[in-house]
């Protein structure tokens, strides 16, 4: 197996990647009360098919904990309006996003990471991050729908055990309390080495962007115990 990774990529995964931390996606209706539970990352989605498109005004979040972006296909005068208005640090990029658009939007706005999403069905040809490497700070990989996220679905995470790189990624797809077990064993497996946050979305709603609040604890506990 070919590894590829910059130096950065290094040192930010041997950094990070003892913990595994966590990012509530598809916030709307109840930001403040999700906020209150500390989560590492809330996701705000800025795509307006989707269910749980953000719009209005954003409720003040402290400034550990990270707001990201999810774009499908935004143009980059679009994304950098949106991380302008609502101070967002992260963003993430669900669509076609080539690696020059990456590489541009990462030059007028130096200060965004980028989280390049993936899509996974039954495999994946991890072949395809290469041309990422440098222009992205994280990789998602999520399950292959219908929608571009939110589908309620997990992949098969064996699929990551040709995982060639060292970049830090997060876990997606219908993640929901139902998977704990399971992620405990996937923290055992050495796949699981450079999984930085999981993403938790469709499994811990009332209704879109709506979150369970007791489920999310419930959910946060039990992976603070995974480690």
């Amino acid at each position: 197996m070919d590894y590829y990774y910059t130096n950065n990529d290094k040192n930010l995964a041997t950094k990070e990647k003892d913990s595994l931390k966590l990012k509530v996606c598809g916030m709307n209706n109840n930001t403040s009360q999700v906020a209150a539970l500390k989560p590492d990352y809330l996701g705000f989605i800025f795509w307006e098919p989707s269910k749980r498109y953000f719009k209005g005004d954003m409720p003040s979040v402290p400034h550990s904990i990270k707001k990201i972006g999810v774009f499908v296909d935004a143009s980059i005068q679009e994304i950098k309006h949106l991380v302008k208005q609502f101070k967002l640090l992260y963003a993430q990029l669900h669509g076609n996003e080539n690696p020059a658009f990456c590489d541009e939007l990462k030059k007028q706005v130096p200060h965004l990471k980028i989280i390049k999403v993936f899509s996974i069905k039954d495999n994946f040809d991890f072949k395809q991050l290469m041309q990422f490497e440098d222009v992205c700070d994280f990789y998602l990989f999520d399950t292959k729908g219908k929608l571009p996220g939110g589908n309620g679905y997990t992949f098969n995470w064996s699929v990551l055990k040709n995982y060639p790189s060292t970049k830090p990624y997060f876990l997606s797809g219908g993640i929901g309390l139902d998977k704990i077990a399971t992620l405990k064993e996937f923290k055992k497996r050495p796949e699981s080495q450079y999984c930085h946050a999981i993403d938790v979305n469709s499994k811990f709603e009332l209704a879109p962007g709506l979150k369970d609040i007791e489920k999310l604890k419930e959910f946060k506990k039990s992976l603070t115990n995974i480690e």
